[in-house]
């Protein structure tokens, strides 16, 4: 029998359902969006403490208003070339939904763009680009302009582990 992480990861939403606001950014000249309810605020880039024994692309943790949230460069959970970081980058805190609830983590990307309405005919499946690309954090394609963007399922971009990793990070034992 299948475990109950299994049976949601293989439900893909419709197109009806991914419909509705996201967040663009760029990320190495391309453009990606995030539901825009799984957005808590966007910041400027400010000092980032290094934890150490955590993956490449965990930055460290931010205190933000007094709470700890880890951090994460999307660029290299991408495996895209890091970047120096310019007056435009900046840091959109998001929730993202793992094993023991849900967890405040914040992403660094190159630039936020817009907020858009996306339409559910503006949205396409995901390419198949073969079986051996996992490619569960995208929700779609954004025909936008004749543009594409693509839509992350934020709470695919990582795994457990990973998220449970990035939530130690931030906890005050840790700092």
């Amino acid at each position: 029998m299948a475990d109950k992480n299994e049976v949601m990861n293989q439900t893909i939403p419709s197109a009806f359902e991914r419909e509705g606001k996201y967040l663009t950014f760029t990320l190495a000249d391309e453009e990606y969006g995030i539901g825009i309810l799984k957005i808590k605020e966007i910041i400027g880039m400010m000092p980032i403490t290094s934890v150490p024994r955590t993956p490449d692309f965990v930055k460290g943790v931010i205190n933000l208003r007094g709470k700890v949230i880890p951090v994460m460069d999307l660029r290299l959970r991408f495996g895209m070339e890091a970047m120096d970081y310019t007056e435009r980058t900046c840091i959109i805190v998001v929730e993202m939904e793992g094993v023991s609830g849900t967890v405040q983590i914040g992403i660094v990307v190159d630039s936020v763009s817009e907020v858009l309405n996306v339409k559910k005919e503006d949205i396409e499946e995901t390419p198949a680009f073969g079986t051996r690309l996992n490619t569960d954090y995208i929700l779609g394609m954004a025909k936008m302009e004749n543009r594409v963007k693509i839509l992350l399922d934020i709470d695919q971009v990582l795994n457990a582990r990973e998220i449970a990793v990035l939530k130690n990070a931030g906890t005050p034992e840790n700092k």
